[in-house]
């Protein structure tokens, strides 16, 4: 049992950091500027701080390799949305910059088995 859920674990640790990499490249194709990766502090983490012309950006990278279990704009719960809203204001606050806006967008990335990720940015959830 405790091998099956290691080698699962280290599949979805493989699979997040994809959508990831997906995410950073085709939010950085967009102009927007990658400030931090895994932003981590005693509340909680932050896939990607991004900078957005004068925003600052908290984004929350969901990768699926199908929707059987959902799309990931489910996983995105309101207490999961006011975390990230919190951790946008510390990442600033322990950086010490006041962007007039902090925002929290949504990458979803669709992994099929074959062929291109599907990526969908969702600007401003919540």
């Amino acid at each position: 049992m405790t091998h099956t859920s290691t080698s699962s674990s280290g599949r979805n640790q493989a699979v997040g950091a994809y959508g990831e990499r997906v995410a950073s490249a085709h939010l950085t194709g967009l102009g927007m500027v990658v400030l931090d990766r895994n932003w981590r502090c005693g509340d909680g983490e932050v896939d990607l701080v991004l900078r957005d012309g004068r925003a600052l950006v908290a984004c929350e990278v969901k990768t699926r390799t199908s929707l059987d279990h959902g799309s990931p704009h489910e996983a995105i719960t309101d207490v999961k949305l006011r975390r990230l809203q919190r951790l946008g204001r510390q990442w600033a606050e322990t950086h010490h910059v006041s962007p007039p806006e902090i925002r929290v967008d949504l990458v979803a990335v669709l992994r099929p088995a074959k062929g291109a990720a599907l990526v969908e940015h969702v600007r401003g959830i919540g």
